[in-house]
Parts: structure tokens; C-alpha cells; sequence
């Protein structure tokens, strides 16, 4: 199904970039405009000028952040700060970050993968779309002819064959380090050896890859290749607009973190929220717990992963958990949208925005200036005990599989449904499109 090739990746020159830890950065995605005046003083070759570079009042159609980011690019290659690599290579990444006091490895391959269109299922997404955040992809793709990021996906390597590729490709010291950046450090290696490769590429073509993070980049190489087909009909299949960078994970790699989105609520009056606990009583039983640091944690992840109908709300009674058990499921069923799954239908996500947000409340998912979210459940219980915020909801984390399942069966979670940490960093390796 899925076809994937090497790259001849665009990297940093070692001779003339002592620390990569000074020039990568994060996507642009979560790039705070004061994240991106500080990676602009890191270095000048820091390579946020290309990823996300900074708006000035001046700009125009022909003078933009667009335009300057294809003029560092290829300035730099002219400069040889970056330089393409002569031979087409297969990366293995090694992404070491921490999670709860832990150091945790996420071992992924960056490859180029053809574009297919949804319809095909051969690249499967779990989440649907925002038209801004892909009319920007799109116009850098279109300035650069390259992608900057790769597109973080997941795939199965039924047998481990991949993985025993891979054990023996990194077994030698790596081709770029980034030692120490912001609590992370990356390995990269080269797979160049043509029966690795084959066994890497033969592994995966009867598998679909689905989509982790970066949704919005795929649907916007997928409008530049119909762009560049319909100006060069001739290009053929081996053209480099018909594939797209991307970051292979195996759904099996203990380094596969998911981090659940919480809901944060404020700016709902006194009357709302009496009424809101007596409209959850016609859907859920409930029950109280009392907040009681690290042990309540504990009792709370035990609770909710014994039954999948169970939710939990913070702010509601004092320094209390509200726990809600779903009484019946058809009744919940008839307020989310009929074309989606039970699979959807079950998730966290899609019984607090469309029963409790939606339903009760009467709030939007996006464009809600009252909703936000969080990626740490303490964190979002402190912005409620500080007023900052009025509710929290708890949302259980997404296991890979139900990724899959939902993926498999063409339908597509909530926005802000999986949250894949830690980012996969912009700068590592480019790939041309021409």
C-alpha cells in the first residue's frame, strides 16, 4: 500500500555548524512569537527563518516572510551552512526526551512517502482540519519547494523486521547529535546499504501509515502536488511533489507518548454552572473525590481506565472531583453527529464537547474564547483552585490502537482529541520538491 523512498536530505553542515542545538527548532505550530525572537538570537542561521519567520508591518505580496524564508534557504545552501546529501539515505531518529522524571527514546525513520489522496486509505488520518493553519503550509510549500518538518505517522512492523534493520544500522556512532536542547537530545543516522533499505521499503508496502501529527502539512503537499501536476502533466510519478517527508513511528514503540488534551472553561456565569450539575445527572451518575495530591492521581487512572464511560470534572464541588459514569449510551449517542462510530462516539473527548460543552453549555469547540487546553492534568486543576479558569475536565490519554480503529474505519476524532509529545523538531532534514 504505502510506498516510501529515501531522501538525499538537506542537513547543517558540520564543518560550519559546530552545535545543532543552536539552529533546529520546534514546528511552527508551537513556535510563541517570544519562542521566535529568542531562536532568531540563538544563531543567525537558526533555522526558524525558514520554518516560521517573523512578520514585520512592511511586508507585501512580493516582500514576506515567505519570500525571506526561500532566500535563507537558499542562501544558506549557496553558503554551504546546509548541504544536500549525495546519497539518498533512510534516517533513523532517536528522540530522547522526559516525562514524569523519566528519560524516555522514541525511535522513528524519515523517509519521503508517495501522496495518495483520503479516499485511497492508504495514508489514514484521525483528525480533521483548520483552513488557517493550511492556506500557511501551503504558501510555504510553495516558496520553498521543500518541506521543512516531517510529518510524525505511525505504521506496524508486523514481525519486527524493521526493527531488527534498525538495531543493526545504529549500532555505529551517529551521522548528527543534538547533545542537550530544552530537555531533549536527537541521534541521526543514515541507512545507505541498498539491502537495508530494501528490507525497510519491502516491509512496509503492504501497509497503511496513519497520520499522528501534522495533518495540515499533508493536505497541503497534497494541494501543491495537484498544483505542480496540472503546470507539468509530463513530471511523471517519480516527481518529488508526488511524495511528502514523513517521520515513521511503530505503533509498538514504547516511546510513543500520547498526552490527553484537558478542557479548561471560564466566563460562565453562576446560574450556568448550577444548572450544569443537575443536568449531568440526567446523563451520568455521579460521585465525589477529594483532591489529595499524588494518590488521588493514582485512584483517578484506576478508576477511569476500568470503564470507558467514565469522565471527571475539577471545580465543581470546591477542591472535589466530580466522577460521572455515562447512565446509558444510545441516550448520549443521539447528541453527537449520526455519520461518526461507536469508536468516536465512546472517546472522552467527544462525550465532554458534544454532551457537556455543546449540549449543556452551550459552548463551540473552536473559536470559544472561553475554552482552552491543557496537556497537564495538575497543571489544569491549579488554573481552576487559582480562578483562573472555572471547570477542568480530566480526559483520559488516546491509546495508540484506538488511533488505528478510528483511522480504519474512515472516521476522524475531535479536534484536539491526541496531543503526540514531544514535537518532532524543524531542521533536522529538509526535503526538496525540486
Amino acid at each position: 500500500m504505502a510506498e516510501i523512498r529515501p531522501i538525499n536530505g538537506i542537513r547543517y553542515n558540520s564543518k560550519k555548524v559546530k552545535y545543532l542545538s543552536e539552529v533546529i527548532c520546534p514546528p511552527y505550530d508551537i513556535i510563541s512569537p517570544q519562542q521566535q525572537g529568542e531562536l532568531y538570537a540563538r544563531s543567525p542561521y537558526n533555522f526558524v527563518r525558514v520554518e516560521y519567520g517573523q512578520e514585520t508591518p512592511s511586508d507585501s505580496l512580493s516582500g514576506n516572510r515567505y519570500t525571506r524564508a526561500e532566500h535563507f534557504l537558499e542562501q544558506w545552501l549557496k553558503d554551504d551552512i546546509l548541504a544536500i546529501d549525495q546519497c539518498a539515505a533512510i534516517y533513523v531518529h532517536d528522540h530522547y526526551f522526559m516525562h514524569r522524571g523519566n528519560e524516555v527514546k522514541r525511535r522513528g525513520i524519515i523517509v519521503r512517502v508517495r501522496l495518495e489522496e483520503w479516499h485511497k486509505m492508504i495514508v489514514r488520518p484521525h483528525e480533521g482540519t483548520l483552513t488557517g493553519p493550511k492556506s500557511d503550509r501551503i504558501a510555504l510549500i510553495r516558496a520553498l519547494k521543500a518541506n521543512t518538518s516531517p510529518i510524525l505517522s505511525m505504521f506496524e512492523d508486523k514481525g519486527g523486521a524493521i526493527r531488527q534493520v534498525l538495531a543493526r544500522a545504529t549500532s555505529d556512532k551517529p551521522l548528527a547529535r543534538v547533545h542537550r536542547l530544552e530537555g531533549e537530545r536527537h541521534d541521526l543516522w543514515a541507512v545507505t546499504k541498498p539491502e537495508e533499505s530494501t528490507a525497510i521499503v519491502s516491509a512496509l508496502r503492504d501497509e497503511p501509515v496513519y497520520i499522528a501529527d501534522g495533518h495540515h502539512r499533508y493536505e497541503s503537499a497534497l494541494v501543491y502536488q495537484r498544483e505542480q501536476a496540472a503546470l507539468d502533466p509530463g513530471a511523471g510519478l517519480d516527481a518529488a511533489f508526488n511524495f511528502v517527508m514523513m517521520e515513521l513511528i511503530d505503533f509498538a514503540d514504547p516511546g510513543l507518548l500520547i498526552l490527553p488534551p484537558h478542557r479548561l472553561l471560564r466566563g460562565l456565569n453562576v446560574s450556568r454552572l448550577a444548572e450544569l450539575k443537575s443536568s449531568l445527572s440526567a446523563f451520568f451518575e455521579t460521585e465525589t473525590l477529594a483532591h489529595a495530591g499524588e494518590h488521588t492521581w493514582n485512584k483517578l487512572d484506576k478508576w477511569q481506565s476500568e470503564d470507558w464511560k467514565r469522565l471527571v470534572i475539577f471545580g465543581l464541588e470546591g477542591d472535589d472531583f466530580l466522577l460521572l459514569t455515562l447512565k446509558d449510551f444510545e441516550t448520549a449517542a443521539r447528541f453527537m453527529p449520526n455519520f461518526h462510530t461507536d469508536i468516536y462516539k465512546k472517546l472522552d473527548v467527544s462525550m465532554v464537547d458534544h454532551i457537556i460543552l455543546e449540549e449543556m453549555l452551550g459552548v463551540k469547540h473552536e473559536g470559544d474564547a472561553g475554552i482552552a487546553f491543557n496537556y497537564d492534568r495538575e497543571d489544569s486543576v491549579k488554573k481552576v483552585q487559582s480562578g483562573e479558569f472555572q471547570l477542568a475536565f480530566i480526559i483520559k490519554a488516546v491509546r495508540p490502537e484506538t488511533i488505528k480503529a478510528i483511522s480504519d474505519a474512515s472516521d476522524r476524532m475531535p479536534r484536539k482529541s491526541t496531543y503526540f509529545y514531544p514535537k518532532l523538531p524543524s531542521g533536522l532534514v529538509v526535503n526538496r520538491l525540486a
